[in-house]
């Protein structure tokens, strides 16, 4: 379990089936988790079930589950219906296992719950952290979802208007193939226009919403400190957040209130949230000794808040106290070409390309990561012909404009 929870959160569910295999034999393994709204499925195993899976057929399989159950049965997964092993972990995050065997039991269900909330308990506490791999790796997934549904959806309305409008001509006899024909079209039609906010609803998070899941993450930390906390709440009409602003906001706000309770004197917080319609706009602001370092702060919030493009300002006056301000903009820039390919590459491709924006050669970055030259030489080779570019200053260029760069890592004097 080391092992599979160590690694890079998008590989998570590969390295979870090749823990499984020897004891529960699968063809495909799917996690369906609300917290990695990038990527909420996690697959691994036959590409025909993986790659045709759906969101609506996951919702009903965990709808199907009690938290903290395991279900083994029939249920439809990628268009078919199928025998499946499924856990739903305390979390609200969803396991599924196609056996390779008929049976319906479970083998060791209460091993399988208790790996698997191993598991989902790992990718949440990777999610929270909000790394700026994470951020980058689900904005860019984000987007090109985004994109994907409308270029479906059109598509989809148009044919079925087509469809529509042939099956309402006065020009045909069959009256009931017609009428049959016709709600059928219109069901489907009506399910198609819902896809849209369905994954909405799974890739957003009101921001009242959010602002009350900080207040609770705030309490922990501030449980044994004798400070009060003014949350000044955003709008209730306020747009929503992209699943990945939402978890970066919470954990810079985090950040920041840390930095702040170092101090030796602090007796009052104000944390306020709001939105200008583009912009999610954060002020946390003490009355304490002015004490916050305010080089390192922004050191440490600098890479998520870079890759999100967003805005950071820091003041700090002895005596006074110390106000920050973040502004995250809400939208993914206008695509550039090549960016939109950013969504194919993996963790440590995307490493590779944060360094290769800051033009290191592949020794030095064989130096940072800690592996071989000839394994950077492999990676470098692969980022390129995924982001269809000749040379390694045009992916660097990609990886800047996306806001994909290494930050130098301070080496001992």
């Amino acid at each position: 379990m080391r092992a599979v929870i160590s690694g890079p959160l998008p590989e998570i569910a590969h390295r979870f089936s090749k823990f499984l295999q020897s004891t529960r034999p699968h063809q495909a393994l799917v996690i369906f988790t609300r917290e990695c709204t990038g990527r909420p499925r996690k697959v691994a195993g036959s590409p025909r079930i993986v790659e045709r899976v759906t969101l609506d057929e996951l919702d009903t399989v965990k709808q199907s589950i009690t938290t903290g159950e395991a279900f083994g049965g029939d249920a439809v997964i990628a268009g078919i219906r199928r025998r499946v092993w499924a856990v739903r972990d305390i979390s609200d995050s969803l396991l599924v296992l196609i056996p390779r065997t008929s049976e319906h039991d479970i083998p060791n269900v209460t091993g399988l719950a208790a790996a698997f909330g191993i598991v989902a308990t790992s990718i949440q506490q990777q999610v929270a952290q909000a790394s700026p791999d994470y951020l980058a790796e689900s904005r860019a997934a984000s987007s090109e979802r985004a994109r994907t549904i409308a270029e479906l959806t059109e598509l989809h309305e148009a044919t079925l208007a087509s469809i529509l409008g042939t099956l309402r001509s006065n020009d045909l006899d069959d009256r009931r193939s017609r009428i049959t024909a016709s709600e059928t079209a219109s069901a489907a039609l009506i399910a198609l226009r819902s896809a849209g906010p369905v994954d909405r609803a799974l890739s957003e998070e009101a921001v009242t919403t959010a602002f009350a899941r900080l207040q609770g993450e705030l309490r922990p930390l501030l449980r044994h400190r004798d400070v009060t906390v003014d949350y000044v709440e955003p709008p209730a009409d306020g747009r929503a957040l992209p699943g990945e602003i939402a978890h970066a906001a919470r954990a810079m706000v985090r950040a920041i209130v840390l930095a702040f309770a170092d101090q030796p004197v602090l007796t009052r917080l104000r944390i306020a949230w709001d939105c200008d319609g583009s912009n999610v706009l954060i002020e946390v602001r003490d009355q304490g000794a002015g004490k916050i370092d305010r080089h390192a702060l922004i050191r440490q919030l600098s890479g998520r808040i870079t890759t999100l493009r967003g805005q950071i300002d820091v003041e700090s006056i002895d005596g006074w106290g110390s106000r920050v301000t973040l502004t995250i903009p809400l939208d993914p820039p206008a695509a550039r070409p090549g960016e939109q390919l950013l969504s194919t590459l993996n963790p440590r491709e995307l490493e590779v390309l944060a360094h290769l924006a800051v033009g290191k050669r592949n020794k030095a970055i064989a130096t940072e990561l800690g592996i071989s030259e000839s394994t950077i030489k492999f990676h470098v080779a692969s980022v390129l012909k995924k982001l269809d570019v000749a040379n390694r200053g045009e992916a660097g260029a990609i990886g800047i404009q996306a806001g994909i760069v290494a930050h130098e890592t301070p080496r001992p004097a």
